[in-house]
């Protein structure tokens, strides 16, 4: 028998699309009609919005039609939270089955989701459907946005940590199509319909000997008094985004207090790392990064790619990154940093190393 690994592992990703998907070029019909009563100036500086967001395709939970329908906000809520079991579970059990386990292999459990309001949480439908360990570990993470797929994967390697030899699932199942808000022409509103879409992601973790990426250490690093940078306003109508235009240039000032400052800790410069999965926040944020990091030599190719193909999926995003590199053949010892940003307004780094 091989010796137990002292480190916990990331054993396998998966990702899970809603059904229904359409290139921006069709959704752009829908923008006009939605906007007819509004300015022509406006409208197309709207249109330019979505034209130049670098999202070229986005997924949802529902059809087009229903998404420009003027709906509550409980039955966006309630209609979300019946597809939203389904998703996780199938980005669930496709990770699983890539890492060779079956549901009743894991000791914990975390769900990742800040799109719906859910009591109980995605996690609890999942035991139930798969008839998981009665003694499995719940956690629940919620608001804290598009960081909380990082989070969600920090938590997991310290409760593995504290229980060596234990396996862990992290899902996160997001859909801001379900909170779009129809009667809401501000132009946060407008970036944010133009930059997201809907999507699940899972992933593994665990002690083993096939070759993988290693978590080596992460660490939180939290802006003071930027409580308003990003988040949401509840109101009797849903969800409305709160998105402040400073959120590039903020990260853009403390980049070297995120990145350089969490390397140096780890005796590391950016020289040393081989791999950047970012979370592809928005066109902006992605430009300010890839300028820093392209004159290192470095690039966010795949960050760039996911926001292509699938929008800015909040906490599921960074983790279909993840998934992309998963697929590849990396060398062993090469080293990998996820980041990514939330409501708090926070940041979230992980080091990895590729180990057998």
């Amino acid at each position: 028998m091989s010796r137990m690994k002292d480190e916990p592992k990331i054993l396998s990703t998966a990702i899970a699309l809603p059904p229904y998907t359409r290139p921006t070029e069709e959704i752009l019909p829908y923008v006009d009609l939605w906007l007819a009563d509004q300015p022509e100036r406006f409208r197309k500086k709207v249109n330019r919005i979505f034209r130049y967001a670098k999202v070229d395709r986005r997924y949802s939970v529902m059809d087009i039609g229903d998404v420009f329908q003027m709906t509550s906000f409980a039955e966006k809520n309630n209609f979300f939270l019946e597809k939203s079991i389904d998703l996780a579970e199938q980005a669930l059990l496709k990770a699983l089955d890539k890492a060779k386990l079956a549901p009743q292999d894991l000791d914990i459990i975390i769900t990742v989701c800040c799109t719906a309001f859910m009591i109980p949480s995605i996690d609890a439908y999942l035991i139930n459907r798969l008839r998981m360990k009665q003694d499995i570990i719940r956690l629940p993470v919620t608001e804290m946005g598009c960081a909380a797929g990082i989070s969600g994967l920090i938590y997991a390697h310290n409760l593995l940590k504290a229980n060596p030899g234990k396996k862990a699932a992290v899902i996160a199942v997001e859909s801001p199509t379900s909170n779009f808000q129809l009667e809401d022409y501000s132009l946060t509103n407008m970036v944010c319909a133009a930059i997201f879409g809907d999507g699940a992601a899972a992933a593994i973790l665990g002690y083993d000997d096939r070759p993988g990426p290693t978590i080596k250490d992460s660490e939180m690093y939290h802006f003071y008094d930027e409580i308003r940078m990003m988040g949401y306003d509840v109101k009797n109508s849903g969800f409305h985004m709160v998105l402040d235009p400073q959120v590039p240039n903020k990260i853009e000032q403390h980049f070297h207090q995120i990145l350089y400052s969490f390397l140096e800790k780890n005796q590391l410069s950016v020289e040393d790392i081989n791999h950047f999965i970012f979370h592809p926040g928005g066109k902006k944020i992605v430009e300010i990064v890839d300028g820093m990091l392209g004159d290192l030599g470095k690039n966010i190719d795949e960050t760039k790619a996911v926001l292509s193909q699938y929008g800015n999926m909040s906490s599921a995003t960074v983790l279909y990154v993840l998934d992309r590199y998963l697929d590849k053949e990396i060398p062993l010892d090469d080293l990998g940093i996820m980041l990514s940003f939330g409501p708090g307004f926070s940041a979230q780094r992980v080091l990895l190393r590729w180990e057998a």
